[in-house]
């Protein structure tokens, strides 16, 4: 297990949901349930159809007859209330993973990005209170941190929806908390998988949006231990930042195809150059845990004991360009292979 691996949850006994649970994040999420605990249920909650059928013909060829008896799978979508809300029973813990995630399409269909992912998480925090859930984790994004667009504004609304859920649970107690982290390596959509692509298509130069360019690199195992970490660590109401490397987006190119030109082509509308996960409007309601930084709910009406953690200066943030913690190409390499990132400092760290 990795650096954000939980080392006190127990998910033995525990009926666990998670929404868009067959994308990249869910069925690894899923994935490394069975393997690590003993849940009473584990449910998939997603309107494809064709990728649930996928996703347990690949989990009964991995897990057997055994561990396939606690999957369930349902079909619907978050901004169907009732249907959330059937799915929701009986259930003890949920992690909201659905989405609508790429930039451009939001840009172009905002309405339906405004649907899914701000009132598919009114939605579900709805189900969760009808429903009594002990514990929710909501995935968030770097865009969501001084958003430039749409996505990324659905998101942060998203991020607000769930924070400010604590104060609604009342006597029911659920309690919600939500994980923000940068692009994960490999993943649909990011920029890796498609200069691969192009490499064994035959390309012959790689196309760069501006040689400026950085992101915030993690992988696909630390983003899940990321997420039950800071389930087992949240006290509701947290947004929970990962300390994760940053990455110039030619050196990434560099990695991918040593000595193969590049071709600036433009950043493409809603994106930035770098990404933020804490802006300094956010350092002075944050604290630094070790491993991430967490930013506090800023109105609590709720019982809620604030974590133990070193308070930020006020001029603080955290962005991929004044990131104090760089990816090498070994270390791109090794997050690639599953392995554990091996990192450079800045000269001036």
């Amino acid at each position: 297990m990795g650096r954000f691996a939980p080392t006190n949850l127990d998910l033995d006994g525990k009926v666990i949901l998670v929404t868009g649970g067959t994308g990249s994040f869910g069925r690894r999420f899923v994935e490394t349930v069975l393997d690590r605990a003993k849940p009473r249920k584990l449910i998939v909650y997603s309107r494809d159809e064709l990728k649930q059928s996928e996703m347990q013909i690949d989990l009964a060829e991995r897990f057997g007859p055994e561990k396939m008896s606690v999957m369930r799978f349902f079909l619907g979508d978050v901004r169907d209330r009732e249907r959330l809300s059937l799915a929701f029973r009986g259930v003890d813990i949920v992690i909201h993973a659905a989405a609508l995630k790429q930039v451009p399409a939001a840009e172009y269909n905002p309405s339906e990005c405004i649907h899914t992912n701000i009132m598919g998480a009114e939605n579900v925090v709805r189900a969760c209170l009808s429903n009594g859930i002990k514990q929710v984790v909501a995935l968030s994004t770097d865009k969501a941190c001084n958003p430039i667009n749409l996505y990324g504004a659905t998101k942060l609304a998203s991020d607000k929806t769930f924070v400010a859920a604590n104060n609604l649970s009342g006597d029911i107690g659920t309690r919600f908390s939500v994980v923000r982290y940068g692009n994960v390596v490999g993943s649909r959509g990011s920029v890796i998988p498609f200069f691969q692509r192009l490499i064994q298509r035959g390309a012959t130069e790689l196309p760069i949006t501006d040689p400026r360019m950085t992101r915030f690199l993690i992988t696909i195992e630390e983003g899940v231990d990321f997420v039950l970490s800071s389930l087992d660590r949240m006290h509701g109401g947290e947004v929970f930042v990962p300390k994760i490397p940053s990455m110039k987006i030619t050196d990434i190119a560099a990695t991918m195809a040593p000595g193969m030109a590049t071709r600036t082509v433009g950043i493409r509308p809603g994106e930035k150059l770098h990404e933020m996960m804490i802006s300094q409007d956010d350092a002075r309601n944050t604290v630094d845990l070790g491993d991430r930084y967490a930013i506090e709910p800023a109105f609590v009406e709720y019982t809620r004991a604030p974590l133990e953690g070193g308070r930020l200066a006020e001029d603080f943030s955290y962005a991929s360009d004044t990131n104090h913690d760089w990816l090498d190409g070994p270390g791109l390499m090794a997050m690639l292979d599953d392995g554990k990132p091996r990192r450079r400092r800045r000269a001036d760290d």
